[in-house]
């Protein structure tokens, strides 16, 4: 067979680009070898829609040993009592819980999309905001964190169903027991979505939702650092969707709910090379080397935060105690929008994305804000040393972004820099 010289010599260009520039998506990362050999094994040749042991096709002895492996590191890593590997993404993982907790119509709670949530906890050309009726709770304009007597009055005034927890541009830890406390008063079902700071909260940095939520869902990549994917877990403590409450350690019920919502009620056939990946990822999250590496990460995120600030720029909610931070140009570039600025970094090879901050005065499309996370180039090898010299290639690129020189300037002291931490074995 002729070798595809088109699409590799796609990827070889890929490779490049993540290899020679910055990257400070807060969503994206950098996997191992391993998990990217297990993603390209012959386990993707493997069709076993079902579950381990109850597969609608033979010949699923091994991948089922692969699944099985997943399911326990990851319930080790958090101290779940259930879980389910199988969800393609982060979104999949949490249209699975809505198709098993609600019904169509139902209200739920979460953050507004514009204050930091997520496109799956309500925008209104998502599943949730077109089946469901979304409600919303908001960040305080006085200091960009959750407003949880906002969240409180909402609750008890609409009575949802069910609360989400999570978001997708928030730096600060969250009060779980809280919000607990509420659902438990209402009867409301309280999940909590932990995409970002998973890796943080496997490392023990942060606060576990598993011991506060009732269903967690996560993606595996992000802060994990492994491959793109969805995953679902319990702890021992959740009402059942009827409202009435289910003995302490009996998930049998909930956890039927949950497998049937992925399969077959969200998607078919589970991805089991991308499964073994995740197993992959969950041992390299269990080794004591982790918990180093995250410390690093919010170590870094701490740092460039600060940096941002002593260059006169407004961070929402003044900081971070995750990976991540909001920078809202405003204060410092009234008229520079996030779309300008984010293509005048990338074209620095400084990767981010422009992104809504609370109280924006302009469209999704524009954005007076963008978002930086440190996960990717912790991986790389930087330390808090680099955060000032990376803000300030950035203040640099910002202060003139339709300089071609100045671009290029940038560009040049970037690629020069990072050289010096090689990214792939091959």
């Amino acid at each position: 067979m002729t070798r595809d010289t088109q699409i590799f010599d796609i990827i070889r260009r890929e490779r490049d680009r993540q290899t020679k520039g910055i990257e400070l998506i807060a969503s994206e990362n950098f996997v191992s070898d391993q998990v990217l050999e297990a993603m390209g094994s012959v386990l993707t040749n493997k069709y076993a829609e079902g579950y381990p042991g109850k597969r609608y096709y033979g010949g699923c002895e091994v991948v089922d040993e692969s699944e099985r492996l997943a399911i326990e590191r990851l319930k080790q890593m958090y101290g779940a009592c259930w879980a389910n590997v199988q969800p393609h993404s982060g979104a999949q993982a949490n249209m699975a819980v809505f198709m098993a907790c609600l019904q169509a119509g139902d209200k739920f709670l979460g953050l507004n999309l514009s204050h930091g949530g997520h496109l799956s906890h309500g925008s209104p050309v998502n599943f949730s905001g077109l089946m469901f009726k979304a409600l919303e709770y908001n960040v305080k304009e006085s200091d960009g964190r959750v407003d949880y007597d906002q969240l409180e009055q909402v609750a008890r005034a609409e009575r949802p169903k069910l609360i989400i927890a999570g978001a997708s541009a928030y730096s600060r830890e969250w009060d779980y027991e809280r919000i607990r406390k509420v659902a438990d008063e209402i009867g409301a079902i309280f999940m909590v979505d932990m995409a970002h700071p998973a890796g943080l909260i496997a490392a023990g940095l942060l606060k576990n939702p598993v011991r506060y939520a009732h269903i967690v869902t996560s993606t595996t990549h992000k802060t994990m650092r492994g491959p793109r994917g969805g995953v679902i877990m319990m702890g021992e403590d959740f009402p059942n969707p009827w409202g009435k409450t289910t003995p302490k350690g009996e998930v049998k019920m909930m956890s039927a709910l949950l497998d049937s919502a992925v399969f077959p009620g969200t998607q078919g056939g589970p991805l089991e090379h991308v499964i073994a990946a995740k197993a992959v990822a969950f041992g390299e999250a269990l080794s004591p080397d982790f918990k180093l590496y995250q410390q690093q990460v919010q170590k870094n995120a701490a740092v460039m935060a600060q940096a941002f600030m002593e260059r006169g720029y407004n961070i929402v909610s003044g900081g971070t105690d995750n990976h991540c931070m909001l920078v809202d140009l405003r204060t410092k570039f009234p008229d520079l929008t996030g779309k300008i600025a984010e293509k005048a970094l990338v074209s620095a090879d400084i990767t981010t994305n422009k992104n809504m901050v609370p109280f924006d005065s302009r469209s999704a499309f524009q954005t007076s804000g963008l978002r930086f996370g440190t996960p990717a180039i912790t991986t790389r090898g930087l330390k808090e040393d680099k955060m000032p010299w990376i803000v300030e290639l950035i203040d640099t690129v910002l202060s003139n972004p339709e300089s071609e020189e100045n671009i290029r300037s940038v560009r040049e002291a970037v690629n020069k820099e990072m050289v010096q931490y090689p990214l792939f074995a091959w």
